[in-house]
């Protein structure tokens, strides 16, 4: 069974940092590409960042030089670094990798 789980959400103030990770099964990791995206309340859902297998990397402007996706083909995980978080970043993250997979979702709140 196929199966994408998120963790590392949580409330941060603004400024801070949280690492998210994304563990997978019931695929060949390394062969696939990888994607974060977040929804807001009341918005749509959007894409965040993407690694390719060889681990190529792209991002939204949005989260452009503050947020990092990398993978560790080793665990079958993929991460998201979020730093100097802005209020506007609170949303629910989400991972996706291709075949239309995804997680259920983390909770990341940015508030003082």
């Amino acid at each position: 069974q196929v199966q994408l789980v998120e963790s590392g959400g949580g409330l941060v103030q603004p400024g801070g940092s949280l690492r998210l990770s994304c563990a997978a099964s019931g695929i060949i990791f390394s062969a696939n590409y990888m994607n974060w995206y977040r929804q807001a309340p009341g918005k749509e859902r959007e894409w965040v960042a993407h690694i390719s297998t060889p681990g190529l990397t792209n991002y939204a402007d949005s989260v452009k030089g503050r947020f990092t996706i990398s993978r560790d083909n080793a665990k079958n995980t993929v991460y998201l670094q979020m730093n100097s978080l802005k209020p506007e970043d609170t949303a629910v993250y989400y991972c996706n990798t291709q075949g239309g997979i995804w997680g259920q979702g983390t909770q990341v709140t940015v508030s003082s």
